[in-house]
């Protein structure tokens, strides 16, 4: 249950999660904040399964819809747009395919309560029993590269799991549009000042789990990332929020 006094909404970005995306949303209903639910032009049945879930009564279930896959980035910026534009303190994005256990949800809100972050990243690093080798050394080569550049300690930065305040999400323009745009909205949110801790997560890998990373490609994109990102850095050093 949800006993903060703060308007914080559930952003959960999905694409053809249809086994996964309705225990998804269930599980998150415990805690009574609304949930926003981005799908990003499935081709299966996420968006009609998430439409046959009944209104609750004292939260909301929002559905927005891609008409065709515009990429997970696009997918966290659609649901950005809602949230300040509904006036939300800030947003938990969790992933839909399950790998998250949502009952983790209320650390995040006892950590944003104790330590008021900007942004909190949940952590896989903790625990990586389970985590296949190829994402294990991507996810650990790309996080060291992240953190040397935003002169920040960022422990997952393809981590899915975060809290991120509004303030945040209206200051910071994130211009990529796949999996490196998370990355990125870390990197200009440490040059603007912005206050991220880290917390420990679990991570659960189903036998049937589809990853839609390709961890050389978009290794790739964020070594791309990095350098566009480098011939931007003096303008974030000196913004002020």
């Amino acid at each position: 249950m949800n006993n903060l006094n703060r308007k914080i909404a559930i952003l959960i970005p999905a694409y053809n999660e249809e086994r996964y995306i309705k225990d998804v949303v269930s599980s998150c209903s415990k805690y009574k904040l609304d949930i926003i639910v981005v799908d990003d032009g499935s081709t299966d049945n996420t968006p009609e399964i998430i439409k046959s879930i009944p209104n609750p009564e004292k939260f909301s279930i929002t559905l927005l819809e891609h008409s065709f896959n515009r990429g997970k980035g696009q997918s966290l910026k659609t649901g950005f747009d809602c949230a300040v534009a509904n006036n939300y303190e800030g947003v938990i994005t969790i992933d839909a395919d399950g790998q998250h256990k949502v009952s983790e949800i209320s650390n995040f809100l006892q950590t944003l309560e104790k330590n008021n972050p900007d942004i909190i990243v949940g952590s896989r690093f903790k625990n990586i029993k389970g985590m296949p080798f190829i994402r294990l050394a991507t996810n650990y080569f790309t996080s060291w590269i992240i953190s040397l550049v935003a002169g920040n300690k960022i422990e997952d930065v393809q981590s899915g799991f975060r809290y991120i305040n509004s303030k945040v999400l209206k200051n910071i323009e994130v211009k990529t549009k796949n999996f490196d745009a998370e990355p990125e909205l870390l990197i200009k949110a440490s040059w603007s000042g912005y206050k991220i801790i880290n917390t420990p997560i679990s991570t659960i890998y189903h036998k049937d789990f589809t990853s839609y990373v390709n961890p050389i490609k978009d290794t790739v994109k964020f070594i791309k990332l990095v350098f566009n990102c480098l011939l931007i850095k003096k303008k974030y050093r000196s913004k002020k929020k």
